[in-house]
């Protein structure tokens, strides 16, 4: 599905009906906003959520990256 829309003077953009209805959106449902390579994303943030979590799906169990960027950080501390 495609649509073209205008953005209004305070940067108001909305979305057709036809969209809304195909995605189920109703006033006051909250959308996550985000720009990726150029393009406008809208997503439900359970949608978002979800997917910074299967980002997280290919590590190996028991890797800690908040422990490898702090042993990172010493050593470069140490270097200096």
């Amino acid at each position: 599905m495609s649509a073209t829309v205008t953005v209004g003077r305070q940067g108001r953009v909305v979305i057709p009906a036809e969209v809304r209805a195909a995605l189920d959106l109703h006033a006051g449902d909250r959308l996550t906003l985000r720009v990726e390579k150029g393009r406008v994303v809208l997503e439900r943030p359970a949608d978002a959520v979800e997917g910074l979590r299967a980002l997280g799906r290919g590590l190996p169990e028991g890797r800690s990256l908040v422990e490898e960027l702090l042993a990172e950080r010493r050593e470069a501390a140490d270097a200096e």
